[in-house]
């Protein structure tokens, strides 16, 4: 579905994407996950075949977005990071006028915008205005309005920022039953539980480069380990802290807020710090995630 092979992007003297491999599959899942800046939005402008590349070779659908553009956009749906809805148009009207672009004639148009309506849950609130909606309700149907052309192909840049836990589940369900149905998703995201929520296989990309592949259990498995212990100590206390239990952990992370002890058995290593004397002013273990992945490849948390 999508082929890049040293993609990249400059806007001027400034490089946002620097040489990147990607390969996508029919049917999969792929996310590009990072922090703000990392590159992923030009990649995504890229792929949907809306911003001209500045080096290497990119194929859509297997065509060539420079001179096949109208041809890809026909087959691709996009999300994009901010909404764009109308809105002087009702709810429904949004899917009614979008379809039209497309060339859809009026009767399938109405009866293609129901029917997304009734898959984004949104039916109730059809004949109302735009801005009556919440910010949940809106990301919801701009999701719809990326489906009325049928795509081979959903774009989704950022898809949940901005909503609510309960909204971002809602979304995430959403997701999930529309590949089910066989549509292709990527996606960008910096959120860690939202890659691993919804993503077959991804990319971890940092300054405009990718600095690891592959589904989020081999990625934590390959970079992390079983288990990671937080240790939040007093203000300054950090530093000294780690030194005291650095033995007791595979790896030893400072944080500005908190320590993190990687380990296999984590209740074990707090039972083991708090014998040595240690009184942080709260512990928590947790499995390994895909921040912690994060942390190891660029030594910095995903959300610095």
């Amino acid at each position: 579905m999508i082929e890049a092979q040293a993609l990249r992007k400059a806007y001027g003297d400034f490089e946002a994407v620097k040489g990147i491999d990607v390969s996508v599959e029919r049917g999969e899942a792929f996310g590009f996950l990072g922090p703000n800046g990392a590159g992923k939005s030009s990649t995504m402008r890229m792929v949907a075949a809306v911003s001209p590349l500045t080096g290497g070779s990119l194929r859509i659908l297997g065509l060539d977005p420079e001179s096949d553009g109208p041809a890809i956009r026909a087959r691709i749906g996009v999300c994009p990071q901010e909404d764009s809805l109308d809105g002087d148009l009702t709810v429904r009207d949004n899917l009614v006028v979008y379809a039209r672009y497309f060339g859809i004639g009026r009767r399938d148009a109405a009866r293609k915008a129901d029917e997304l309506l009734e898959f984004v849950k949104l039916t109730e609130k059809a004949h109302g205005m735009v801005e009556d909606l919440s910010g949940g309700m809106k990301r919801r149907l701009t999701i719809a309005r990326s489906l009325v052309n049928e795509p081979e192909l959903l774009l989704l840049d950022e898809p949940t920022t901005g909503l609510d836990p309960q909204a971002r589940h809602v979304v995430w369900d959403q997701l999930h039953r529309l590949k089910q149905t066989g549509v292709t998703i990527v996606l960008t995201t910096h959120y860690m539980d939202e890659a691993e929520q919804l993503c077959d296989r991804l990319v971890v990309m940092d300054g405009g480069l990718i600095a690891a592949e592959g589904s989020p259990l081999s990625l934590i498995a390959r970079y992390s380990t079983r288990e990671v212990v937080e240790l939040r100590m007093g203000v300054g206390e950090n530093e000294a802290a780690a030194e005291r239990v650095e033995d007791l952990a595979e790896r030893v992370e400072v944080l500005p807020d908190r320590v993190l002890l990687y380990v296999a058995d984590g209740e074990k290593v707090v039972e083991e710090a708090m014998a040595r004397g240690l009184e942080p002013r709260s512990t928590l273990v947790r499995r390994s995630s895909l921040e912690d992945v994060f942390l190891r490849l660029t030594g910095r948390s995903l959300d610095a």
